[in-house]
């Protein structure tokens, strides 16, 4: 079947992770902020503020719940680059494989829980996974090579 959409590169980022719920009003947690830096983020609406984390921060492996597995899709692509999401999310619901996803000003990410699951889905899909890229200074290219 062909993809509607061009294929992706998506890198796995080493660990897992955890999607932590905490009531609006309360402060983000220093422990949060504290841990390696490959990815974390922090969203407070009105009636939430969701925090996501590597798992081995969390002062309690209860707030954890279900622990995730994190995909970056390799970008940065333009704000108004249409399908990039749905092109890696799709083949994933078809597979599936549930997703909770994450966007950046660069790119966007997705925690799943079925790793192998979605790997399968993404690669049938004509994707590419690689391995995260660990220094922090750099900056994956579209050929895989490294650029500072």
């Amino acid at each position: 079947m062909p993809m509607p959409f061009p294929a992706r590169v998506l890198r796995r980022l080493p660990g897992r992770f955890a999607v932590c719920r905490f009531d609006p009003d309360e402060p983000v947690p220093r422990w949060a902020l504290d841990g390696p830096v490959e990815f974390i983020s922090v969203t407070r609406t009105r009636v939430e503020l969701s925090v996501i984390c590597p798992v081995e921060v969390l002062p309690d492996p209860d707030l954890a719940g279900l622990e995730w597995h994190c995909l970056q899709i390799e970008g940065p692509f333009d704000f108004d680059e249409l399908g990039v999401l749905a092109s890696v999310v799709d083949p994933l619901a078809q597979a599936g494989v549930s997703v909770f996803a994450v966007a950046t000003y660069d790119t966007d990410y997705l925690l799943v829980t079925d790793i192998d699951g979605a790997r399968r889905a993404l690669l049938a899909a004509g994707h590419e996974i690689r391995p995260a890229v660990t220094d922090a200074r750099t900056r994956p290219s579209a050929s895989g090579g490294e650029h500072r």
